[in-house]
């Protein structure tokens, strides 16, 4: 499947909150375009890294980075430097990947002793999906959104939590984000019939800040 150009264009205003205080040295997986880098702070000293598989994509970013990895995480994991990346920034990725376990594991090693790893993933306890499943029996993949075909990993607030246990970070932050902004009766009944357990189904995603341990 071919995905549109906007989808390497998004620049994820919504995760700036997310951030860090002190970063220099940052490392995007799945950079598309760069867009992200607009967010972050303005520092002369601020070295930034990329790694983006879309041929298209990868050519725009090139241009904004200090390094451009074309190709996949683990292709080019052996070309990072270890305890290196104050910042690493993997926004709608993870669940692409087909060992999410690994890749925790191997990331520690590349981020600096003080460094922090941010981004977002999907959350699918999210009311469509939930609506979908419910009334209409149905886990109909789509080519965006939370049950994108492309997606191989699917999480739930608290499974990234324990996620995040499990491999030793320390959750600095752990918040829903992408909600409908407006009241959605689904939503309410949902509550009542889980006795107030589905307030995280109006979040589409959920962002995170974690830090080594």
């Amino acid at each position: 499947m071919s995905e549109s150009a906007e989808y390497y264009q998004n620049s994820r205003e919504d995760l700036i909150p997310f951030l860090p205080e002190k970063y220099l040295t940052v490392l995007e997986i799945g950079c598309g375009e760069g867009n992200f880098w607009n967010l972050l702070k303005q520092d002369e000293n601020l070295e930034i890294w990329g790694i983006e598989p879309n041929k298209n994509a990868a050519v725009v970013a090139r241009s904004k980075a200090h390094q451009l990895f074309e190709c996949l995480f683990d292709d080019c994991i052996d070309d990072l430097p270890d305890n290196y990346f104050d910042l690493v920034v993997c926004n709608d990725v993870i669940e692409h990947m087909p060992d999410h376990d690994r890749f925790f594991e191997q990331i520690k090693n590349k981020m600096a002793p003080q460094g922090h790893l941010i981004g977002s993933l999907p959350n699918v306890r999210y009311y469509p999906v939930m609506r979908s499943l419910i009334f209409k029996k149905d886990w109909p993949y789509e080519n965006a959104g939370v049950l994108d075909r492309t997606h191989l990993r699917f999480f739930t607030g608290k499974s990234m939590r324990r996620c995040f246990n499990e491999h030793e970070f320390n959750i600095i932050k752990l918040a829903g984000v992408n909600s409908p902004g407006r009241f959605k009766f689904f939503i309410l009944f949902l509550n009542i019939l889980l006795l107030g357990t589905a307030m995280d189904s109006k979040y589409q995603q959920y962002g995170f800040c974690l830090s080594k341990q």
